[in-house]
C-alpha cells in the first residue's frame, strides 16, 4: 500500500516541522482506522492543532491518535455533515485542513502550507490536488487525477449540509488553488471497491427516494454509457491499464446498483415486494 513516501525530504519536513508548529488547524474523522491513521498524523505534526472526531472505534485508532494530540472526541456518527460540522467546530484557528485517514500530506503540499501561514490567507478556501492509488498504482487518468477538492477552509466562512452521505459543502467567497498534492489511498484492491460501491449506492438510492426522484430506466442506461465511455475513452482511462478499465466499470455499475437499490425501495414502499 502506497503511504507517504519515506524520503530523506519527506522526513526533513515533519521532523523541521514538529519544531517549528505552524497556527494551522488539522481535522480527521475516524472509525476504525487503525491500519491508516498513522501516517495521516505523521504528515501534519508540524500543525499547533489536531482535531480528532472519532466514531466510537473498537480498534487501536484512539491509542494511535493520542500520540499525536490530546484533542479527541468520540462522538456517535449519525448524519456525514452534521459530524463533519461539529467536528471543524472545536479547530482552534480559524483556517482548517480537513484531512481523511487515508490522506497524506506530501512535503511539497506541507511547505506551501507553511508559507501560506506565513504570508496570510487570500481566499477563503483553498482546492488541494489528489493523487490517489489503487493499492500501490497511482491512476493518473480516467477523472482521477488531478481531481481538485476543497480541504483547506476559513472555518466562520463554511458549513456542510447536514444530510447523511458526501454533503454538499457551502463556503462564502472564492477558492485558490494549491500546487501541492494530497496522497490519497483511495481503493486498497478489488474487494475493497465492491464492498465501497455496495456502501456509497445504498446512501445514493436513500437519496434519490427522498429526493423523490422520478428515475427511469432509459435514463439510466444513458448515465451508465455515458459515465463509463466518458472515463475509460474522453478521459483516457485506457492508458491506466486492466485498473482504468475496472474503475470505468465501475462508474456505470455505480449508477447501475443506485438504480436497483433504489427500484427496490419505491417497490416496497408501494407494496408490491
Amino acid at each position: 500500500m502506497k503511504n507517504l513516501p519515506e524520503t530523506a525530504e519527506t522526513k526533513e519536513a515533519i521532523s523541521e516541522g514538529a519544531v517549528q508548529k505552524v497556527p494551522l488547524s488539522v481535522v480527521i474523522l475516524t472509525h476504525n482506522s487503525e491500519k491508516k491513521i498513522e501516517d495521516a498524523l505523521k504528515s501534519v505534526v508540524w500543525v499547533d492543532d489536531i482535531v480528532i472526531v472519532d466514531d466510537l472505534s473498537t480498534d487501536r485508532t484512539l491509542d494511535i491518535a493520542k500520540k499525536y494530540t490530546d484533542r479527541i472526541f468520540r462522538r456517535k456518527w449519525e448524519l456525514e455533515g452534521v459530524q463533519r460540522n461539529f467536528a471543524y467546530d472545536q479547530a482552534k484557528n480559524e483556517y482548517i485542513l480537513s484531512l481523511d485517514s487515508d490522506e497524506r500530506v506530501t512535503p511539497e503540499l506541507a511547505r506551501e502550507l507553511q508559507e501560506l501561514v506565513q504570508k496570510g490567507f487570500e481566499f477563503n478556501g483553498y482546492d488541494i490536488p489528489h493523487r490517489n492509488y489503487f493499492g500501490d498504482f497511482w491512476i493518473r487518468h480516467g477523472g482521477w487525477y488531478p481531481n481538485a477538492k476543497t480541504k483547506l477552509f476559513r472555518k466562520s466562512k463554511m458549513r456542510y449540509e447536514e444530510s447523511e452521505y458526501h454533503p454538499p459543502m457551502f463556503m462564502e467567497g472564492k477558492r485558490g488553488l494549491l500546487k501541492g498534492e494530497l496522497i490519497h489511498l483511495a481503493i486498497d484492491n478489488f474487494s475493497n471497491m465492491i464492498g465501497k460501491l455496495n456502501h456509497q449506492t445504498t446512501f445514493e438510492a436513500k437519496k434519490w427516494v427522498r429526493e423523490k426522484r422520478n428515475i427511469k430506466f432509459p435514463t439510466l442506461v444513458r448515465k451508465m454509457l455515458h459515465r463509463s465511455f466518458k472515463a475509460y475513452f474522453l478521459q483516457s482511462g485506457f492508458r491506466d491499464g486492466w485498473i482504468g478499465f475496472m474503475l470505468a466499470l465501475n462508474g456505470a455499475f455505480y449508477q447501475l446498483l443506485s438504480y436497483a437499490k433504489y427500484w427496490e425501495a419505491k417497490e416496497r414502499e408501494a407494496g408490491r415486494l
